[in-house]
């Protein structure tokens, strides 16, 4: 009888322990950037996660010159995938918020150094919208290719080749390869070493090739062949970069990037 009544009480006091333990435990770890996105707000993650950093930013849990954290523990934090967290980051870039250092990171710009232009936001089935919106990309993107073949470096060449394999890995693999798309275009104009091309790119990634990448994946397993005609066509941009012939760089992108244009109208016929 004793014995019971000790193993009984025993057995309250551990389960009362435990209770009260878990009961002060937080169910996540606090920081300043709040927790993951409830379900209920995760229609637009890239938009919902850009507020929520803007705010903390406006706010001053970041002061001017502050890095962000990683694109992997902005991830985790807010439970989404890296490509959601990269153009939530595009956007506050295109807003002047942040400013990436090539190896580095992300960092909060001064409040002086934002920018007032905006780009207004294009939907994917504004046609004539979309049709200017790619006539920009692509005068920018054709003149950031010629002074890339200009003035890169051993290490930009390293960097724009290391995307080109990551992109041909990501094809072996059956994937569109969208973030290597990305990676690849951002390492060329990063060889400019101009960051006005810089903070244009980044502003067009977030308007313009999102949409790409958007109508691309609705049409991936009817257009295995166009995956291809891409890779291609990037190789021989690299390699016209990469021996520095910056007028035949230049043609190659706009090669590319007018094909990509009427890839896109494909993709948004079907």
């Amino acid at each position: 009888m004793f014995f019971h009544f000790v193993k009984v009480n025993f057995t309250f006091l551990l389960e009362t322990k435990v209770t009260s333990k878990a009961a002060q435990t937080p169910t996540t770890s606090p920081n300043r950037l709040g927790n993951e996105l409830p379900q209920t707000e995760r229609k637009d993650l890239p938009a919902e996660v850009a507020i929520r950093l803007s705010e903390a930013i406006q706010a001053g849990e970041f002061a001017v010159g502050d890095r962000l954290p990683s694109e992997r523990l902005l991830g985790e934090q807010y439970a989404v995938s890296r490509a959601v967290v990269r153009e939530a980051l595009s956007q506050l870039k295109s807003e002047g918020l942040v400013i990436s250092r090539a190896g580095s990171g992300v960092f909060v710009t001064e409040r002086n150094q934002r920018q007032a232009y905006r780009m207004q936001y294009v939907a994917i089935d504004e046609k004539e919208s979309l049709e200017l919106v790619m006539e920009l990309l692509i005068t920018i993107e054709v003149a950031a290719t010629r002074f890339a073949a200009m003035r890169r470096t051993p290490e930009d060449l390293k960097s724009i080749r290391r995307a080109l394999v990551s992109m041909e890995y990501a094809i072996i693999n059956d994937r569109l390869g969208d973030d290597e798309d990305f990676s690849f275009h951002q390492a060329i104009v990063d060889a400019t070493h101009n960051p006005h091309f810089q903070a244009l790119s980044e502003h067009l990634e977030h308007s313009v090739r999102r949409l790409i990448r958007q109508a691309r994946n609705n049409t991936k397993s009817r257009h295995a062949d166009h995956v291809a005609a891409v890779q291609e066509e990037h190789e021989a941009i690299y390699s016209a970069i990469s021996a520095g012939d910056s007028h035949l760089a230049a043609t190659l992108a706009e090669t590319h990037l007018s094909n990509s244009a009427k890839r896109l109208n494909i993709y948004l016929k079907e």
